[in-house]
């Protein structure tokens, strides 16, 4: 998975979550541009955590061939804990 796939997941949280947002803010009654501000500066750190998070456990979980190689040479079973 390369960097767009990573793009366009970040960017497909981001948006959405920006969107739900800025209209709370709305609905609030909020017309100051600080409070959407507010709203984008919590949607791009949201979307970041869930972007790292989503690579994070796909990094954790693929297998490194490196690694099993120098498991098999030391005689440890690459599968155990």
């Amino acid at each position: 998975m390369g960097a767009s796939f990573w793009i366009k997941r970040y960017l497909l949280a981001a948006i959405p979550l920006f969107a739900i947002l800025a209209a709370v803010e709305w609905f609030k009654g909020s017309n100051r541009t600080i409070d959407y501000l507010s709203a984008g500066a919590w949607a791009v750190i949201a979307a970041g955590i869930f972007t790292f998070a989503g690579w994070r456990r796909l990094r954790n979980t693929q297998a490194c061939k490196l690694c099993d190689t120098f498991d098999a040479a030391a005689g440890k079973d690459s599968k155990a804990p």
